[in-house]
């Protein structure tokens, strides 16, 4: 191997890794920094590089996928899936259906196509990316209430299947003529869909099993993972069904499981997934010149600026409104409909295929990617600020380490660095109020360990070393918690004053608050108010208006609100 192309490929990686911190800076996706890089290295730009090895782009991109969606669905919480899983499918299904129609109709008119490839183009753009979900979700420090969140998440890992099989039906109709082509397109869904899904979930539980049974070095244990989480991609693939969707499917029983060294393999997949992202968007950079994509620029962008003003806010309204979503959070998701690396990638099947106009839906569908992540990539934090989808959020531990010992179940040892207005005056550590089940294993500063004593002080710059369970993180990174937080987001800013129980009657707080409910009985619990309210699946952060009370809902079990804050002042809600 040519070692200047190592040397090239190396330089690239740093350069766009260095970039990174600039595009948190400017407001623009880290993803989109990846893919300029790439195309200023490809055969237009001063890079030069010459790479058009399109089945080899395939493979790899298909292998970042999968590392992508694997570290995606660890992440994701099953309990979310009570709120964000019908919805989700919705979208991930009909929704998917729809959009690709209704950007038929734009390709077909600004191109001037033959309607079959105007569907093709509206079928690879028609779903969302989960590595562009994924990372502007997580990477911009966005705490969504969990109906948001959760939707967004479980769609753009799961509706690759539908846009798969659309894709693959029109290559097929356009290649071959099969008169059949709809039939086997249709039974090719049912394939991706029957076999990915019970093939994700069986492969996690054995990942789980194979994980918790051996006995490794600390450092295999994420390797493990992701090589069985490749292995189960594979086979999927191999055997006709969706292997990003049993990738993802897989990911999601391992991270709502046991597993020894979770805290490790999430670490080393978050570096993975980093680095899948980064080789992904570098290649499919290289892949694209620039003076391709001018002369369909205006084409382009109309049909980019129609599929973000008016086929997903459309698709998104025909879909969810049955599901309790209120018009901050539809306007929120409408919004969302971002395009990443997927639509690129099947892409490339119209050109494998040696389709008529195979280059034009190529560049078509990179364009429309660019102006997506330059769009709403950029704007995607500000937006959910501007409406008010962000919920209070506790401090996250600096650094999380498994114990692995028997007798110490699930207990960790977990660093939080004190920092903020509120550790400013010196603190005893009797006097915080730490959850049950939790110790104090240190405290650390200027480089000395101290013994923990109840009259030890702790201020600004300390680290305190605690055990304690993944259970009652979000407890204790509140108890540790010293950042300043947003006004908007102050506990008693957007809670209330008051703190009550989601078993309380209406008639119980108007006598003691003085108030009035005279539209609603008053043996009527706080916890049925917001099930009326959100069509049973409440989420922290929902609102209950009544006459001159702001109810919040603080805490969630299952689908029933436990805690409720009250809010005396209305000039912050909708």
């Amino acid at each position: 191997m040519d070692p200047t192309f190592t040397l090239i490929g190396a330089l690239m990686l740093v350069f766009s890794i260095v970039l990174s911190p600039l595009s948190s800076r400017v407001g623009m996706p880290v993803l989109l920094v990846f893919l300029v890089v790439g195309m200023l290295m490809g055969e237009d730009g001063p890079g030069g590089i010459e790479f058009d090895n399109v089945e080899l782009a395939f493979l790899i991109a298909n292998l970042a996928l999968g590392v992508i969606l694997l570290d995606g669905g660890m992440r994701t919480r099953v309990d979310t899936f009570r709120v964000g899983l019908k919805p989700a499918m919705m979208l991930a299904t009909v929704g998917v259906a729809l959009t690709a129609g209704g950007a038929a109709i734009v390709a077909w008119w600004v191109f001037d196509l033959h309607w079959l490839i105007a569907l093709l183009i509206g079928a690879i753009i028609s779903s969302t990316d989960a590595a562009a979900v994924f990372s502007l979700l997580q990477g911009r420090g966005l705490h969504l209430n969990e109906r948001v969140s959760a939707t967004l998440e479980i769609e753009s890992g799961s509706n690759d299947p539908m846009a798969i099989f659309l894709t693959l039906m029109l290559v097929t109709l356009i290649s071959q003529h099969q008169d059949g082509a709809f039939a086997s397109g249709l039974l090719m869904l049912v394939q991706q869909f029957g076999i990915g899904a019970p093939a994700g979930i069986l492969g996690g539980f054995a990942i789980v099993a194979l994980t918790n049974r051996m006995r490794l070095t600390p450092a295999l244990y994420p390797l493990l993972v992701a090589a069985a989480g490749i292995a189960v991609f594979s086979a999927t693939n191999a055997i006709g069904g969706s292997g990003f969707l049993a990738i993802y499917l897989s990911g999601v029983v391992i991270g709502n499981r046991h597993v020894r060294m979770m805290p490790m393999i999430l670490q080393v997949h978050d570096g993975l997934a980093w680095l899948a992202q980064l080789c992904l968007f570098l290649m499919l950079g290289l892949l694209v010149n620039p003076s391709d994509l001018v002369p369909l620029a205006g084409g382009g962008l109309i049909l980019a600026l129609a599929l973000i003003f008016v086929i997903r806010p459309l698709t998104v309204l025909l879909t969810l409104w049955p599901f309790g979503f209120n018009r901050r959070e539809l306007g929120f998701i409408s919004w969302v409909g971002l395009r990443g690396a997927v639509p690129i990638v099947l892409a490339l099947f119209p050109i494998i295929a040696g389709l008529p106009d195979a280059q034009l839906v190529f560049h078509a569908a990179f364009f429309i990617v660019l102006v997506s992540l330059v769009v709403q990539g950029t704007t995607m934090a500000p937006l959910a600020r501007k409406l008010k989808l962000e919920v209070p959020a506790g401090e996250d531990p600096y650094r999380r380490l498994p114990l692995d010992a028997p007798a110490a179940g699930d207990h960790e040892l977990m660093l939080f660095p004190l920092r903020g207005q509120n550790w400013e005056s010196p603190k005893r550590l009797g006097q915080l109020r730490l959850p049950d089940n939790t110790a104090v294993a240190g405290v650390f500063r200027d480089r000395l360990c101290l013994q923990p004593t109840k009259d030890l002080e702790v201020s600004t710059g300390d680290v305190v070393a605690m055990f304690a369970t993944p259970a009652v993180l979000p407890e204790l990174g509140k108890a540790l918690s010293g950042r300043q937080a947003p006004k908007h987001l102050a506990e008693r800013a957007f809670f209330g004053d008051f703190v009550l129980n989601g078993d309380a009657l209406l008639g119980d707080v108007e006598q003691v608050y003085g108030i009035e409910f005279d539209e609603l009985p008053p043996d009527l619990s706080l916890a049925e108010c917001f099930a009326k309210r959100t069509k049973g699946h409440p989420v922290v952060g929902d609102k209950v208006i009544l006459g001159p009370v702001t109810l919040v809902a603080r805490a969630t079990e299952a689908d029933r609100v436990t805690k409720v804050g009250l809010k005396m002042d209305t000039s912050q809600n909708d």
